[in-house]
């Protein structure tokens, strides 16, 4: 059996593609207003502007492509049986052709129903844009978006993960994003945990920083963990 290789990434994993971020120096937040297009209340009170948000971030990440650090998780598999947990909302994991990708904040590229979070739904190109008026299969929806002041359904999972973990590693975050930075915490003793970030954040000595970009990191990281 392969060791499992557990990997937490954050928006550091994408930037290199070209997607956006919220907190860096002209990065999201300095755009639109946070609480007005990616919360609860945000939502309520103005769906359309929240639609058309989300419509935007899916048209960039339509020119967006996987990076070598995406790519480069997926050449782990060689050796490893890789996870991946992700904060972010692209689908870039995917199109890199990593094979298990749990995402802790949504789906930018899926919506889902209203009254029924069970269903839900895969838009395509040429079909991307959503209103407060879009109808599927009888469902009006909303972004597949955990917004802020939601619960993260998908942290339970995660947690098991890292529980099982063999190697553990976080690249690309702030780790200031709760829950997604307390998995940390669940890592079994003695277990090897990485840390790839350009801006690292202060971590336990246990943690061996790579203070890199994704790309480089990833780089750093496989020539580290090739049997």
């Amino acid at each position: 059996m392969k060791p499992k290789l557990v990997i937490s990434t954050g928006a550091g994993m994408s930037a290199e593609s070209g997607i956006s971020t919220f907190r860096d120096a002209g990065g999201l937040w300095e755009k639109y207003p946070v609480m007005q297009v990616a919360s609860a209340d945000g939502f309520a009170a103005n769906p359309a502007l929240v639609h058309e948000f989300y419509n935007q971030r899916r048209h960039d990440l339509l020119k967006a492509e996987p990076n070598a650090g995406h790519l480069g998780l997926v050449d782990l598999e060689q050796w490893y049986d890789v996870y991946v947990i992700t904060q972010n909302v692209d689908d870039l994991h995917e199109r890199a052709g990593s094979s298990h990708v749990l995402h802790l904040h949504g789906e930018l590229m899926k919506v889902r129903a209203i009254d029924d979070e069970t269903k839900v739904y895969t838009l395509h190109p040429g079909a991307l844009d959503t209103t407060p008026d879009t109808v599927i299969d009888g469902h009006r929806v909303r972004p597949h978006i955990v917004f802020f002041q939601e619960a993260v359904p998908n942290i339970e999972p995660a947690i098991d993960l890292v529980q099982e973990a063999d190697i553990f590693v976080v690249i690309g975050t702030s780790l200031n994003v709760y829950p997604a930075a307390g998995l940390l915490q669940y890592v079994r003793p003695g277990v090897p945990v990485y840390y790839i970030d350009p801006h690292p954040a202060a971590v336990p000595s246990r943690v061996t920083v790579l203070p890199l970009p994704a790309t480089q990191g990833v780089a750093r990281l496989a020539t580290i963990l090739h049997p």
